[in-house]
């Protein structure tokens, strides 16, 4: 909401800002609903769409169906194909990179395994910077790249993307976001964010979240992490390690050993090798494959994984039932290794919440991640996006932005 006494300028660039996220987050929309939604008369809207498309960030074009008589009112559509954002997506055994426009699509993506190779930050980076070279050299000649964000599996040091502690693969203030924007040398600042914090943004905004002001998010990969909406904003803490939901104590008296040095964190319960020991695998298998062998075995009627898929969610119903008499939310969704699991172990979990949560707070709704396993990656598009969207006609401006197929430096190159 904008303050009192702020200038006409002032006024204007926020309102840039607010209808380029509009059509941003809900996509080709026509002036008319953009002045009911944003409060705004018609002249007003017609002078901001012609800013936005004029700097090329929107395209008016007349609805080809109306089914309405009189004159219809323009749509504006994102330039998804001319304006966009890299994002990169570093899982403890994946690293993703993909283009992505305006508006939210997924232009192109490239993904490689990630070898469990402990503190792995130059060969990381090295991946991710090839990976950026050939995303960036084959969009035209006219897209422009706005922005760059990146999700990791750790705790993040807002501001310069540091990775202060990564539990599961030996990270400790790891240099990651200096680092990958050297290697990247476009220019462009590379905002890093913890990636169940981003999935939660991105559920919000774009998954089965929207409409929930409060929702928690919880993420498997090898381990749990978490996010919080609270008033439609990201509980991050003080210092921005908040919400490490994986480390929540569940099982103290006689929990499995946790990477973070305690023991019966959440995690450790229901995290991957939990479930994988609990249905006496192999200890070859492991990763999203592993995972996936034990649900697909429960499906066939294995006994002893569907008894692994019980207790992983009984753990993880402890878990949801303290979190929702904390937080009171409307939605808890499961991403990331826990949309695989939870359908398994939806009985269990609602048993707990049945049980141990307080009456008035147990209509939360519980669902599965909507964006499946891309929720981190567009959250790290979405964090690309940010200045963007604060600021349209500025960050363009300035030069914060790089023509496509610009010269990426050779050593970019794994």
């Amino acid at each position: 909401m904008l303050k009192a006494g702020r200038s006409q300028e002032e006024i204007r660039r926020h309102n840039l800002g607010a209808l380029l996220r509009q059509v941003h987050l809900g996509g080709p929309v026509s002036r008319t609903v953009l002045a009911d939604r944003m409060g705004l008369n018609r002249s007003t809207i017609m002078a901001l769409t012609a800013e936005l498309t004029s700097a090329g960030l929107v395209r008016e074009e007349r609805p080809t169906d109306t089914g309405r008589a009189g004159r219809p009112s323009l749509v504006v559509r994102p330039e998804s194909d001319r304006v966009y954002v890299l994002a990169f997506d570093v899982r403890v055994d994946r690293l993703v990179a993909a283009r992505v426009g305006l508006g939210g699509t997924v232009l192109e993506r490239m993904e490689a395994v990630r070898p469990r190779a402990g503190a792995d930050l130059d060969d990381v980076v090295g991946v991710l910077a090839g990976f950026a070279r050939r995303l960036h050299r084959e969009a035209s000649p006219e897209a422009i790249c706005v922005g760059v964000g990146a999700a990791y599996c750790g705790m993040i040091r807002p501001g310069d993307g540091m990775v202060r502690f990564g539990p599961n693969m030996g990270w400790v203030d790891q240099a990651f976001g200096a680092e990958l924007g050297h290697r990247l040398g476009l220019g462009l600042p590379v905002a890093v964010g913890n990636e169940a914090h981003l999935g939660a943004l991105a559920e919000h905004e774009r998954g089965a979240g929207v409409g929930f002001d409060n929702l928690v998010y919880l993420h498997g990969d090898v381990g749990v992490g978490g996010g919080i909406i609270v008033g439609g904003k990201l509980l991050d803490g003080d210092g921005g390690y908040g919400c490490e939901l994986g480390h929540m104590m569940v099982n103290p008296h006689d929990g499995r050993p946790c990477g973070c040095g305690s023991r019966g964190c959440l995690e450790a319960e229901v995290g991957e090798q939990a479930l994988i020991d609990a249905a006496g695998r192999s200890a070859d298998l492991f990763g999203r494959e592993g995972v996936r062998a034990v649900v697909e075995a429960a499906d066939r009627g294995d006994l002893r994984a569907r008894d692994a898929l019980r207790r992983i969610g009984d753990w993880l119903g402890i878990g949801v039932a303290n979190l929702i008499n904390l937080f009171n939310p409307g939605m808890v969704i499961f991403g990331g290794m826990l949309r695989e699991v939870y359908p398994g172990a939806a009985a269990q979990v609602r048993d707990r919440v049945e049980a141990n949560v307080l009456m008035i707070s147990r209509k939360a709704l519980l669902r599965t991640s909507a964006l499946g396993d891309d929720a981190t990656l567009i959250g790290a598009a979405e964090l690309a996006f940010a200045r963007v969207l604060a600021s349209p006609l500025e960050v363009l401006a300035q030069g914060d932005a790089v023509p496509g197929r610009g010269p990426v430096p050779a050593r970019a190159t794994p």
